[in-house]
């Protein structure tokens, strides 16, 4: 091979090393953020729940205030 065939062949096997890296890159930050998402969805429903047990707890310390009869300075 003369000199501009081979620096073109090292060319593109420096090309075809750095999409190899990047097609790495690309698959570990995309399961990075499958992971992520799924984590978010668990923490949006933990929260979900933890609202509907605070919701409970609120209604059962306060009971609803027009079943209370109204202060006696009314």
């Amino acid at each position: 091979m003369d000199d501009q065939a081979q620096d073109a062949q090292g060319r593109i096997e420096e090309l075809e090393i750095r999409v190899a890296f990047q097609e790495e890159a690309l698959q570990t930050l995309g399961q990075a953020l499958h992971e992520a998402h799924q984590r978010i969805e668990r923490l949006e429903a933990e929260l979900g729940s933890l609202r509907m047990g605070l919701e409970g707890l609120r209604g059962a310390l306060r009971p609803d205030a027009s079943a209370e009869p109204p202060p006696p300075h009314y």
